[in-house]
């Protein structure tokens, strides 16, 4: 298989493990209504960056790291359970902004690509599913070098474009919203993710 062909199915693959509406979905169409398209996006690339590690981790066959990932499960998930808690509080009680953040804002853009890639990397069972498909694709231990970069590329650039279509869609429609439904989505989007958090952390006491 060329590494076109990699780079093709690498694309269908980012684009949709990106596009179910999970936790980091409401928090890329929150931060898009209350801080402008910038931020949104910022905050996607952050998970199609953390897609784009686990696809590597799966695609060069780096079984010592996926070893120490797994093993981190209950870590991991306690500490992404806690941020996530913490994100629904302030998505929760959130006012409005007036207008868009500016685009030149550049130390909120990167804490939200930082914030989003480190809840993304917080739950190492995604590497599965990359392992279980690049397996089947025949990407992995002992594959070209080359279809792997591609397919990893394609998996960053196919999660990458579901964000930036989610982030302009949002922004289009955010001068439509008025403040009192602004302030309806953030409560509603605060609960979301705070059951998301209580989910990730009762499984922690379940599991235990």
């Amino acid at each position: 298989m060329d590494a076109v062909s990699f780079l093709a199915k690498g694309l269908l693959l980012g684009f949709s493990i990106a596009a179910p509406v999970g936790p980091i979905g409401l928090l890329c169409i929150r931060r898009t209504l209350s801080g402008g398209m910038v931020l949104g996006f910022a905050s996607g690339l952050g998970a199609a960056a953390a897609d784009a590690f686990y696809g590597a981790v799966a695609a060069f066959g780096l079984t010592a790291v996926s070893q120490v990932l797994m093993g981190q499960q209950v870590a991991l998930r306690v500490v992404g359970g806690a941020v996530l808690l913490w994100l629904a509080i302030g998505t929760f009680r959130a006012k409005p902004a007036s207008e868009a953040a500016p685009a030149g804002n550049g130390r909120g853009v990167l804490a939200a690509f930082l914030s989003t890639a480190a809840l993304t990397v917080a739950n190492p069972a995604t590497i599965l599913s990359f392992v279980a498909v690049f397996g089947a694709l025949g990407v992995g231990i002992g594959s070209d070098a080359g279809g792997a970069s591609a397919m990893v590329a394609g998996v960053f650039l196919g999660s990458a474009a579901w964000w930036l279509l989610l982030a302009g869609g949002v922004a289009l429609a955010r001068d439509r919203i008025g403040p009192e439904t602004l302030r309806w989505i953030n409560r509603g989007s605060g609960l979301v993710l705070g059951a998301f958090a209580l989910y990730a952390l009762a499984g922690v006491v379940v599991g235990a």
